[in-house]
């Protein structure tokens, strides 16, 4: 057990690899949403929807930016709070989705974990928040 008890040591590490996981994955799906600029609305995709994407092919790349360089790593954790929260709720209340159903929102789930994680921990001691607001 004594080496369990030492792992505390490498907190700035594990929050390190919390911001790349998690920045890593929000980059990847807001730079995926980029095509919804050239969608037009439609009864399977109302404009209020449309617009939400369009949004949201913005906030999350530079959130993730945020999260990854570890600058501004708390708002950005926030931002990616309300976008998780929103996914779940779009899946349990309008989709109708389990937590484990196919395409259910499970993975969502563990994002907005990582992300209050974040939220509440900040950015640990290998960031710009730390190089340039904490020295």
């Amino acid at each position: 057990m004594g080496f369990l008890s030492e792992l505390h040591r490498f907190s700035d590490w594990a929050l390190l690899i919390l911001r790349i996981g998690a920045g890593s994955v929000f980059l990847v799906h807001g730079l995926q949403k980029r095509g919804m600029w050239s969608v037009q609305p439609s009864e399977q995709m109302p404009a209020r929807m449309v617009n939400v994407l369009r949004a949201l092919s913005i906030a999350e790349p530079l959130g993730a930016l945020s999260v990854l360089g570890g600058l501004l790593t708390q708002l950005g954790a926030a931002g990616f709070i309300i976008v998780m929260v929103s996914a779940i709720r779009l899946k349990t209340a309008q989709m109708h989705k389990g937590f484990s159903d196919d395409g259910g929102w499970e993975i969502d789930f563990v994002l907005l974990t990582v992300a209050t994680a974040l939220l509440i921990l900040g950015a640990g001691r290998f960031s710009l928040d730390r190089l340039l607001l904490h020295p």
